[in-house]
């Protein structure tokens, strides 16, 4: 299964982006290979709309199944949900790195929809 979140730097130490279509980066965790891979969000993120729609396209090509992130646009929930990607969101103060391991650990985040 791969987890996507969005981050302002490409770390799994970064805390987690409070924005979903306008962060910099989507860490990609493979549940199966226990690794990260960064995609970086290479969209206009000076358009003043497009970018949640854009980033949800790049997220579902990439093989996501489950999406941790602050907040998502609605646009961008859109996109996720036609294409069955579970959204958590609420989710900021965190790294990425305590994000994966909360959601292995089965923890419970602050709002959850599944998709």
């Amino acid at each position: 299964m791969k987890i996507a979140i969005p981050t302002a730097k490409p770390s799994p130490d970064a805390f987690i982006e409070s924005r979903f279509g306008r962060s910099q980066y989507f860490l990609i965790y493979d549940t199966q290979k226990d690794s990260f891979e960064i995609i970086p969000n290479q969209i206009d993120l000076l358009s003043p709309v497009g970018a949640g729609i854009q980033a949800a396209q790049k997220i579902v090509e990439a093989g996501v199944e489950v999406v941790i992130v602050g907040n998502c646009g609605p646009k961008a929930m859109q996109v996720l949900k036609a294409s069955g990607i579970q959204v958590i969101t609420g989710e900021e103060g965190i790294s990425v790195k305590e994000a994966v391991a909360k959601y292995k650990r089965k923890e419970e985040f602050k709002v959850s929809l599944r998709q």
